[in-house]
């Protein structure tokens, strides 16, 4: 996304300076960013006075999150969705911020819906989605205190082909693995597409904050999927379960009517994802755990 926010501005001829703060156990991730004209600066968000270093800026993206393990260590998503929205709150009380959040803040909701809308009350299962919540409502917190604009997207199952729901259900076509269709039904946006939007998400800060569902306007069948998968892998889709009548979905017609549609054809990716799986292409190995209807990550 830092690399995108740079592109654009170089072909606006724009001299702006991109930053991308982030304690960096990847070093190669690091000099990537810095080859392409960002800056890095490595910090410990969780540490206030590192956060009081920080350069000022008039524009924050705030994509801090910690999803995986939650279930074995509650402490630390709950210190990194809360500590961290308010020492980066309070710091840049004067900027326009997008903080990026999660569908996972709705519950389960109806299939025949088409998905939850912002209005809908949060009330999720499990210790991750809760602390989302809970980072969604300090940035509100400081928003109304402060004065600062804020945006506060809801983003449901980015993906590109390392990671991402369809390599999820392509990968245990191509193994043979059983896919659970009991929560069969979900949205997803290709990771590019996602990064443009929120980046675009700067003009949709506001005060007091406003929500935004980021994923795709369409609800997608796991079976249909496997089915799809099978078809282009050469290989049978061994489903179990049957559709439950909820899924955790999300309904973006509001996000849509301000930024327009994700660009990017579902079933291109659909078929970028069979030939790279079919292929042996590089997994990041973090699957969604999109079966899971309990909260527990």
């Amino acid at each position: 996304l830092a690399v995108l926010a740079k592109r654009a501005a170089r072909m606006a001829g724009h001299r702006l300076e991109v930053i991308a703060v982030s304690r960096f156990s990847d070093e190669e991730a690091k000099a990537s960013l810095e080859r392409q004209g960002v800056k890095t600066l490595s910090a410990d968000l969780l540490e206030r006075e590192q956060v009081e270093r920080l350069p000022d800026s008039g524009n924050i993206l705030y994509l801090v999150g910690l999803k995986f393990g939650t279930q074995q260590n509650p402490g630390s998503t709950w210190a990194a969705n809360t500590l961290v929205p308010a020492h980066v709150a309070e710091r840049y009380a004067e900027s326009r911020i997008v903080a990026l959040s999660t569908g996972n803040v709705y519950p389960l909701v109806p299939v025949k819906g088409g998905g939850a809308l912002e209005k809908r009350a949060l009330t999720p299962l499990g210790e991750y989605a809760n602390a989302a919540v809970a980072r969604e409502r300090i940035f509100e917190y400081f928003a109304r205190k402060q004065g600062t604009h804020v945006a506060l997207v809801r983003l449901s199952y980015a993906l590109d082909l390392r990671y991402g729901v369809l390599v999820d259900i392509a990968r245990k076509v191509h193994s043979g693995e059983p896919i659970d269709v009991t929560s069969g039904y979900f949205n997803c946006i290709w990771q590019a597409d996602a990064n443009e939007m929120i980046l675009r998400s700067l003009s949709l800060t506001d005060n007091p904050p406003t929500a935004f569902n980021l994923t795709s306007p369409t609800i997608y069948s796991v079976r249909k999927v496997a089915a799809k998968f099978s078809e282009l892998l050469g290989r049978p889709a061994r489903l179990v379960g049957t559709e439950s009548a909820t899924a955790f979905l999300s309904n973006t017609e509001k996000m849509c009517s301000e930024l327009g549609a994700p660009a990017t054809p579902f079933e291109n990716v659909i078929r970028w994802t069979a030939h790279w799986v079919k292929n042996g292409g590089r997994s990041l190995n973090k699957p969604t755990h999109f079966e899971v209807r309990d909260g527990a990550y």
